[in-house]
């Protein structure tokens, strides 16, 4: 079996999940991330899932799950401890040619989820096809080690500035030069020692609120403050399970 990795825009799209007691919360809270329409189909849900449905972002159907469920969605999520429910839900969505994940079944999995480092706006996914989710896990801790949450920052500093040098005139290849310098090591650890010479900690409010520290060999101008990117920091949540 070879998958083939993508980053899908579920926004305003319905998503259904089948079950959400501690299996099904982690897949509702991610699909609430990606700001899907959530849908929860199941006769008791967390506490937490509950409460998600009481502050109306998500809508809960307190019954049993039934094919016409799936009509209008883009996909499907089978979190039950029943293997039989699970196994229905899978059929249903199958007929309906809609994505199925069966959680700890990767057998009635169209999709899985990944194990994810999330950074802002930007996510570092692994995944072992259903293999090893343990192994997943690991290497998720060793990368969430060595990108820390000043990238979220950052990252929204290089849209700014990728925004700004497209809006420019010049050469093609010196704007890809320039895009690679500022996206460099060196540029990352400038930036760093910046922050950390004026006692600010990077990826912080406070430092997302400072331009890129120049680097002559980089770039000679500062790149405008994305006032946007403030509001990424509280994407430093992780999505842990992969399944």
């Amino acid at each position: 079996m070879s998958l083939f990795p993508m980053f899908v825009k579920l926004e305003g799209r319905r998503a259904v999940v089948v079950g959400a007691g501690r299996i099904g919360e982690p897949k509702v809270k991610s699909l609430l991330v990606a700001r899907a329409d959530v849908l929860v189909i199941a006769p008791a849900v967390s506490a937490a899932v509950e409460g998600w449905a009481k502050a109306g972002v998500i809508q809960w159907e307190q019954r049993e799950f039934v094919g016409a469920d799936l009509d209008d969605a883009f996909l499907v999520v089978a979190a039950t401890s029943s293997v039989d429910v699970n196994e229905q839900v899978y059929r249903a969505a199958q007929e309906r040619k809609i994505l199925c994940n069966a959680v700890d079944d990767p057998e009635r999995c169209d999709f899985y989820y990944s194990s994810v480092v999330r950074r802002g706006q930007l996510q570092v996914a692994i995944s072992t096809e259903g293999q090893s989710p343990a192994l997943a896990q690991r290497l998720r801790r060793e990368l969430e080690s060595s990108i820390g949450p000043e990238y979220a920052g950052w990252l929204a500093e290089l849209g700014a500035a990728r925004e700004e040098l497209f809006g420019q005139a010049m050469d093609p290849e010196e704007r890809r030069l320039r895009l690679h310098r500022l996206a460099s090591r060196r540029a990352f650890e400038a930036r760093q020692s910046a922050h950390w010479e004026t006692g600010e900690v990077a990826g912080s409010t406070s430092a997302d609120k400072r331009r890129v520290p120049h680097n002559t060999s980089a770039d000679k101008r500062r790149v405008p403050h994305n006032k946007s990117a403030d509001k990424s920091v509280r994407a430093t949540h992780e999505i842990r399970h992969e399944n």
